[in-house]
């Protein structure tokens, strides 16, 4: 053990208290629910889903034609689940990274880092139109490298984006460079992307938009989990426990959650995320590690860390361990996980030694949906009447935005700058059944974690995923 290096007892000592709940839900400003759907109801468009994507979807049709008659159905509560509890990185990215938007899609990646800065600007802009107050900050992110490897990689990722003319705002450190933003003994260079990423209170933003829907006359029935979905007539019918909605349209926002549309199913898996909050840091401590910018961090390993501050001072430090439930299962049991905590603890203080003895205050996690391109997909389902948007890999927070006006524009049957898109108009490869789903995904994840120890040498089963289409290129 180095010297003045915490040991394991006295790291686990710091999660003594943790309260088994996502900080930013812990919230007393927490909106009531509203009813249950009892009965029938009749709309244009029904909107599936609660999150980020349905209530941006439900928003922007309000927004596009106040006469539209709008009603969204939730199985719980608006921004329980992914929504509420992830590290509140609003990224303009698209793509999950530029180098997985130039590894799929390099003849339209101008375009869809266009689109994407657009997208950011227009979640500002309606944060102002709407009153949101979700402690929204255009702080940008640091890709920070911990091996010599990854400081090489990042290099060549500032002279692919300066080749391609995609490098304004973006600023490559040298050690003492991301030192002096942040000190950590691990950070070895990286990579400041000033412009493309905002921190925020993700339950504050999933509430907000809440209250924007319903200010604008969408008609919101929570704990009215959508059970079936069938054609009915020249529309659609959707069972809830209580009810039925007829509707004209309907948006389908249930991302990790089995979709109605069945097809649809095997092209996204449920992965298990993990998160740890300290509790407020002090003025002394906080100088130990400078942080005045305010930028989101993550590191640049393949099993990585993403880690910013909230508003009151704590550090959020998650990531690093990604579970896959054998056959895709979702249950409450698995948003606890106290090996990881244990884990990310230990990770937060080899990163900050100088924080040795800060306690956490809250530890959570929960499933969030993934596909094998690691970006969203789009689609429809019976005749044009169902729009789908899934698969965001945590990067949901920005870009379900974007993936709901893709899916307004679906429905409406438009040819717009979005739909013509190659990433719109294409769908990911699905995964196969178990237990080859289960088999694959676990020496996949063995093989990254041999790459994060070996130099970033990927070996031959991550060559053939690269080959196929199937590689990650963050």
């Amino acid at each position: 053990m180095a010297p003045g290096a915490m040991s394991s007892a006295e790291v686990l000592d710091t999660l003594a208290g943790v309260k088994p709940v996502p900080y930013w839900l812990d919230d007393p400003g927490r909106p009531a629910a509203e009813p249950a759907l009892t009965g029938g109801e009749q709309c244009d468009l029904l909107v599936v889903g609660g999150g980020y994507s349905g209530l941006w979807t439900a928003l922007n049709a309000k927004e596009r034609d106040p006469d539209r008659d709008v009603v969204l159905i939730e199985a719980r509560e608006a921004a329980w689940a992914a929504s509420g509890r992830n590290g509140g990185f609003c990224a303009a990215s698209l793509t999950h990274g530029f180098g997985n938007g130039l590894a799929r899609w390099p003849g339209e990646l101008a375009k869809l880092e266009e689109l994407g800065a657009r997208n950011l600007d227009g979640i500002e802009a309606a944060l102002d139109r709407h009153g949101i107050d979700c402690d929204f900050e255009r702080s940008g992110e640091i890709d920070v490298a911990t091996a010599p490897h990854q400081v090489e990689e990042l290099a060549e990722l500032h002279g692919e984006m300066s080749r391609l003319g995609l490098a304004d705002g973006v600023e490559l450190l040298d050690r003492d460079a991301v030192r002096a933003q942040v000190d950590s003994p691990t950070f070895l260079g990286g990579l400041w992307d000033r412009n493309g990423v905002a921190m925020l209170n993700p339950a504050k933003l999933g509430w907000g938009l809440k209250r924007a829907c319903l200010a604008l006359g969408v008609r919101i029935y929570e704990n009215t989990p959508a059970t079936t979905l069938a054609a009915r007539g020249a529309g659609m019918a959707v069972r809830t426990p209580y009810g039925r909605v007829l509707a004209r349209q309907v948006a389908l926002a249930t991302n990790v959650f089995p979709s109605l549309v069945k097809r649809i199913r095997p092209f996204t898996v449920p992965v298990y995320d993990y998160v740890l909050t300290t509790e407020p840091l002090t003025a002394d401590q906080l100088a130990t590690i400078g942080w005045q910018g305010r930028q989101g961090l993550g590191d640049s390993a393949n099993q990585f860390h993403y880690f910013r501050l909230t508003a009151d001072h704590r550090i959020l430090w998650g990531g690093y361990d990604a579970i896959y439930p054998y056959g895709g299962k979702l249950s409450p049991e698995l948003d606890q996980r106290p090996e990881t905590y244990a884990r990310l603890a230990g990770h937060f203080f080899d990163c900050f030694p100088q924080l040795a003895g800060v306690r956490f205050s809250h530890a959570w996690g929960g499933a969030i949906d993934t596909c094998s391109r690691f970006s969203a997909f789009f689609g429809t389902a019976h005749r044009g009447k169902v729009a789908y948007a899934a698969g965001y890999t945590g990067l949901g927070v920005g870009a379900t935005r974007f993936g709901a006006d893709v899916m307004l524009d679906l429905l409406a049957g438009e040819r717009t700058e979005r739909t013509s898109l190659e990433m719109v108009r294409t769908k990911p490869l699905p995964f196969p059944p178990e237990p080859f789903k289960w088999a694959g995904i676990g020496l996949t994840k063995w093989s990254l974690a041999r790459a994060d120890s070996h130099g970033g040498h990927r070996n031959l089963w991550l060559r053939t995923l690269d080959k196929v289409g199937l590689g990650f290129d963050s």
